[in-house]
């Protein structure tokens, strides 16, 4: 690793819901991705995991906070700037249907960030450059001149991914990129996607629901839950001891192929309301369902701190 190549710290974005009210969609959120790792953001739906991932690209700009691109501070850029740093931050988005111009082929889809940007002077260089795109993905030449719907969401998602890759990022989010794929095409998008990240030293912000395929990729994971992060560190580190009761709780969900283990294990159910993050409350958001909760719990917010090596957590009852 050669230091950090993003630093996030303080980072909020709300939305107006009606005309006074706030939704707290990512409140005071920090962490760190080194180059050419893999962070892992998992959690419930609605937690905030998309909201983070498109304010890094600037896809929303962000209410407060700092987002340091290789020590460059991007939250104040300028449009000419902004559409300078996209060459460098990408994103892979969930909806292999939605997310692609149905109108367009798939050289249109993939060039247009060439396009935009001017990259290759002449016709003959921007087809040699997409041809060259699909053979990565692992689509074939003649599908150049194809629209979207000719396509499986398998394929649309490799045109997705050849579209995060044309302008040579450094840095791509993977915003549940395989969440609506079959289990035999995720699997080979990990794969392809660990590939690329070894071959071009690619770092990625992983966003996910899949707990097992998260400890696949990642280096490092965090864990959201409504707007904040409540668990941070070595991947490993966490799943082998969750600190956090939420991320316990998660966890003891991930099936196993151990059908004896499956057997004797027991799930921890988490009961009660999910807070809104329109008016989620003072104290530690996770206090309501939690069974160590108490009245300091209830009031008082928990930072989030240094537990063990690379490990932190947001926890009044960890010490």
């Amino acid at each position: 690793m050669n230091g950090q190549l993003l630093e996030v710290n303080g980072l909020k974005k709300y939305f107006k819901v009606g005309s006074r009210k706030l939704l707290k969609a990512v409140d005071d959120v920090s962490f760190q991705i080194r180059r050419g790792e893999t962070l892992g953001l998992v959690g419930e739906s609605g937690c905030g995991k998309t909201t983070v991932g498109r304010t890094l690209v600037r896809i929303y700009e962000p209410d407060a906070g700092k987002i340091l691109f290789d020590g460059q501070d991007i939250t104040g850029l300028n449009r000419r700037q902004s559409k300078e740093m996209t060459k460098r931050m990408q994103m892979i988005f969930q909806d292999p249907y939605a997310s692609l111009n149905a109108f367009y082929t798939v050289g249109e889809i993939i060039g247009e960030g060439l396009d935009i940007h001017r990259i290759y002077p002449t016709k003959k260089d921007r087809e040699a450059r997409i041809l060259e795109l699909l053979e990565m993905v692992g689509l074939h030449r003649d599908h150049i001149n194809r629209f979207p719907h000719e396509f499986s969401g398998g394929q649309r998602q490799r045109v997705g991914i050849a579209r995060a890759l044309a302008l040579n990022p450094e840095f791509i989010v993977c915003d549940e990129a395989i969440s609506a794929l079959d289990v035999s095409i995720q699997a080979q998008i990990i794969n392809m996607l660990m590939q690329f990240q070894q071959e071009m030293g690619l770092t990625y912000l992983f966003i996910a629901h899949d707990l097992s395929m998260v400890r696949h990729i990642s280096t490092r994971t965090a864990v959201m839950y409504v707007g904040t992060i409540v668990e941070y560190g070595d991947t490993e580190e966490i799943y082998q001891h969750p600190l956090h009761p939420y991320t316990r709780g998660l966890l003891s969900a991930v099936p196993t192929a151990n059908p004896d283990y499956e057997r004797t294990h027991k799930r921890i159910l988490m009961e009660g309301e999910v807070p809104s993050p329109i008016n989620p409350g003072t104290g530690c958001r996770f206090a309501a369902r939690c069974p160590y909760a108490d009245a300091k719990c209830r009031l008082e917010l928990p930072p989030l701190k240094e537990a063990a090596a690379n490990h932190r957590v947001a926890c009044h009852k960890v010490s």
